[in-house]
């Protein structure tokens, strides 16, 4: 009995975007819209992602949009930084503008072609890539000064795992930064990360004139050492 996958066919369809980030304009390619899909070899079914959450990993949502902006003017001379569930990877591809040593991961297998995609619209170097399990407790890739996410506390049983992962790659000397749309999680997000050693401030994001709607999210910085 063959037991292979095998899901629909569609072209995807996609949107340009240029967004003003202070001086820069990052060029981006994204899903046209949350109707996307596309997995005909069942890749992202094997990974557990749903038709229905297929497309999440592909457009620009306000958290990531005011992390970018976050992103502007921060301080990143000398410190290696990673994005976490990047996404279309906004901030990653500002801080590679900037010169940054910007490292991006996520766990949807299409992320690392679109991003490949987007720094080449950009005529920018590469961004190191590499496609992360929070469960699987991979710690290959080094360690790092400045951590960075948005809308990553989006299901209660992953937070355990999300703030593991954040200490396997994180410095004794670090800096969290996390967009957070306004979930319920950031209790226990914020209670697993003082377990490794970080101290919490929440903080507003300020204006959100750019977004299409106020954003009522909040920043939550974390910080050790």
């Amino acid at each position: 009995m063959d037991n292979h996958y095998s899901g629909p066919v569609v072209p995807l369809r996609f949107r340009y975007q240029t967004f003003e980030l202070g001086s820069e304009d990052i060029h981006l390619r994204s899903l046209r819209d949350t109707q996307q899909y596309s997995d005909p070899a069942g890749t992202a079914h094997d990974l557990g992602i749903s038709a229905a959450n297929w497309s999440l990993f592909g457009v620009v949502w306000d958290s990531s949009q005011v992390l970018a902006r976050l992103m502007v003017d921060f301080e990143i001379g000398g410190k290696r930084i990673l994005e976490v569930g990047c996404g279309m990877a906004l901030s990653s591809l500002l801080l590679n503008r900037r010169g940054g040593d910007i490292t991006a991961t996520d766990y949807h297998p299409e992320t690392g072609a679109f991003l490949q995609i987007n720094t080449g619209l950009n005529e920018d170097r590469d961004i190191p890539y590499f496609r992360a399990d929070w469960d699987a407790g991979e710690i290959s890739h080094g360690l790092f000064d400045l951590i960075i996410g948005s809308d990553l506390l989006y299901e209660r049983s992953k937070v355990p795992s999300l703030a593991r992962f954040i200490q396997d790659h994180a410095l004794p000397r670090c800096e969290v930064l996390v967009v957070d749309p306004g979930r319920r999680q950031q209790g226990q997000f914020s209670k697993h990360m003082s377990h490794y050693g970080f101290s919490y401030r929440k903080e507003m994001p300020g204006a959100s004139s750019h977004l299409e709607k106020p954003f009522s999210g909040s920043v939550l910085r974390f910080r050790r050492g």
